[in-house]
């Protein structure tokens, strides 16, 4: 397979998007397939000048006779162009989650994201998902359901066993995603600040850099709860260090309004814990009930009594780790999530 992936910024980056397709890159080439990646310059998704100069530049240098994976996140940027190279080349859109969706929207920017993929995701050959859920919402905007590919993200088995806390020990209550408000990280404060019992610590892992105003707005609610002392905010690390940051919690907590499959969610389970999430999204097909607790996104009062149980109950937290170890060693792995990818773009070049 000959393919050009075209992503905006650098592929390096930590959130789970880029972490999957960096993984699906390697494990191509690793095949002997031909990835040609390009780092599109410029503001995505809001696609500035730069953006669109860019996304043109990418696709007119883009030969016919390879495959051109374009990441939904750029979508925008190919406003201008993609319909006029549409007939000349084999286009698929790798959408993790349809800009639309995405939380903190003003209703005038979401109807032009919603236009925007309502005009490019049907002119394209197919359209790569992560879950059924966003393929149902791909299929919304007039994409046949033949033209829809589903192919999740490996989760790599961990490296080392989850830590038992000492009894007496505070509840170590982890959160890995970016600080951006989709994953509800201001709702987490304020259930937390509700529970009457304080023998809890939350840890906070994921870039605080791309929402500078969404992180300043978590900090002020922090100091405001009066939760400093018991609320670490950490940025971004490397896998092998989240790998330790698993095996050190107890319960994780994503109280996300909308994730279009939860890679976070996925790599918890892999390690063991107990999962106290929402109802958003892939979210339900992605956490068992064996392994979790999913409450209605935004619903603080909810998630608060959803908490209080958690910490209370050991019993409770012991049969959902274990309902989540069992789900964990059913994920795909790596190898296995680039076979399906590679075999769902495949049959939608055909």
């Amino acid at each position: 397979m000959r393919l050009a992936l075209l992503v905006p910024g650098s592929l390096d980056q930590l959130t789970g998007g880029y972490l999957f397709a960096r993984r699906i890159v390697d494990g191509l080439r690793a095949r002997g397939d031909v990835v040609a990646v390009t780092e599109l310059d410029g503001c995505f998704p809001d696609a500035d000048g730069e953006a669109r100069d860019a996304a043109a530049a990418a696709l007119g240098g883009t030969g016919g006779g390879e495959a051109v994976v374009i990441d939904g996140l750029a979508l925008a940027g190919f406003e201008a162009c993609l319909a006029a190279e549409a007939a000349r080349l084999r286009l698929i859109a790798w959408v993790h989650h349809p800009l639309a969706d995405e939380t903190g929207l003003d209703e005038r920017a979401r109807a032009r994201f919603r236009g925007i993929e309502a005009s490019l995701l049907p002119r394209c050959r197919g359209v790569i998902c992560p879950s059924d859920a966003t393929a149902q919402a791909v299929a919304a905007y007039g994409v046949a359901p033949a033209r829809l590919a589903v192919a999740p993200p490996g989760t790599a088995k961990p490296a080392r066993a989850r830590s038992a806390a000492a009894p007496g020990d505070a509840l170590r209550l982890l959160t890995v995603a970016t600080a951006t408000p989709r994953k509800g990280h201001l709702v987490l404060i304020e259930a937390l600040a509700r529970l009457p019992r304080k023998d809890w610590r939350l840890r906070c892992i994921g870039s605080l850099q791309r929402d500078p105003a969404y992180v300043a707005s978590l900090r002020q609610a922090i100091a405001a709860q009066g939760l400093a002392e018991r609320v670490t905010l950490q940025d971004e690390i490397p896998p092998e260090a989240l790998d330790e940051a698993y095996a050190a919690a107890d319960l994780f907590v994503l109280p996300s309004f909308h994730e279009g499959y939860g890679m976070a969610l996925a790599e918890a389970m892999a390690h063991g814990l107990p999962i106290l999430a929402t109802s958003a999204g892939a979210i339900p097909t992605t956490v068992p009930e064996a392994a979790g607790i999913l409450v209605a996104p935004g619903d603080a009062d909810a998630l608060a009594e959803a908490l209080s149980r958690l910490i209370e109950e050991p019993a409770l937290r012991a049969r959902l780790a274990a309902g989540a170890a069992a789900a964990g060693r059913a994920l795909p792995d790596w190898d296995e999530a680039v076979t399906r990818w590679r075999n769902g773009v495949a049959r939608l070049l055909r």
